[in-house]
């Protein structure tokens, strides 16, 4: 009888092991979801990036076809939307420099610009707010003009301070 009760007990497993069992699946699970996360807002912020590339070659070509940046009050927006194009200016000119709209960010934000930089007057600025949404916070994403002749990436820090 002693037989049958040790053959029973070795066939199968036990409560204690099946929750053993559990817990390291479950302990596995989340640390692969915590990194998986954190690629992804890498990946984000790396979108962001590129993004801010593909602005930063449409006002190249703005500005090769009008001899300026885009003022203040057309923004952005005159990218892709000739009615945002000043009045005054020769709408002849104007051409569809990005394909689709790009009036947002990856966290659905506009993107903040300046016509004429704080820094450097010949210049404009262009950012995202970043994943906390807040201008002037230490994970802005800045696309300055110039970061292409230095070599820069863009790399993360506050704008320039407004005078807002």
């Amino acid at each position: 009888m002693n037989r049958r009760i040790r053959g029973r007990a070795a066939a199968g497993f036990t409560l204690i092991e099946v929750m053993i069992v559990i817990a390291i699946i479950v302990a596995l699970a989340g640390l692969v979801g915590v990194a998986l996360f954190a690629r992804r807002d890498e990946a984000k912020v790396n979108l962001v990036r590129t993004d801010l590339n593909t602005i930063k070659q449409a006002m190249k070509l703005f500005r090769l076809d009008f001899d300026r940046w885009p003022s203040e009050s057309e923004g952005l927006g005159v990218l892709w939307d000739k009615t945002k194009l000043d009045p005054d200016a020769d709408q002849a000119k104007w051409k569809s420099y990005l394909e689709e709209p790009m009036p947002n960010d990856k966290w659905d934000q506009p993107w903040g610009y300046r016509a004429e930089s704080e820094t450097d007057p010949t210049q404009y600025d262009i950012w995202s707010n970043g994943p906390d949404k807040q201008e002037g916070t230490e994970d802005d994403i800045l696309g300055r003009p110039k970061d292409d002749l230095e070599g820069g990436t863009g790399a993360s820090s506050p704008p320039p301070p407004s005078g807002r």
